[in-house]
């Protein structure tokens, strides 16, 4: 049997947009593989549905209308590098003030 590793390539803090979609975030949480339920993943449509077996990003979102918790595959995401902060309301809660392009860890993780 064949162990796929797959290492993230955005860390926690990190802010990223997505490719297709009109919409940046701040990395929360990484899932080495895909881990949110199989009606959400039909609910993509099939033509741009990505592969399971990447890392897939928890993203505190925001686009000009609302803030939101996005779940985006590796393949959809690319580092942004605008040095422009995000303004989702619950940053404070998970991370310090945006320095150098990203956010620091505010929390202790167990």
């Amino acid at each position: 049997m064949k162990m796929q590793t797959s290492r993230a390539k955005y860390h926690l803090g990190q802010v990223v947009r997505h490719r297709k979609h009109p919409f940046r975030g701040v990395v929360f949480d990484v899932d080495a593989m895909f881990s949110n339920t199989q009606e959400w993943y039909d609910a993509i449509p099939e033509e741009s549905r990505p592969p399971k077996d990447q890392p897939f990003y928890h993203l505190l979102a925001e686009n000009d209308h609302s803030y939101y918790v996005a779940y985006v595959s590796e393949q959809n995401l690319i580092a942004d590098y605008s040095g422009e902060p995000v303004d989702h309301p619950d940053l404070q809660d998970l991370f310090g003030d945006f320095e150098d392009g990203r956010y620091p860890l505010q929390f202790q993780l167990n």
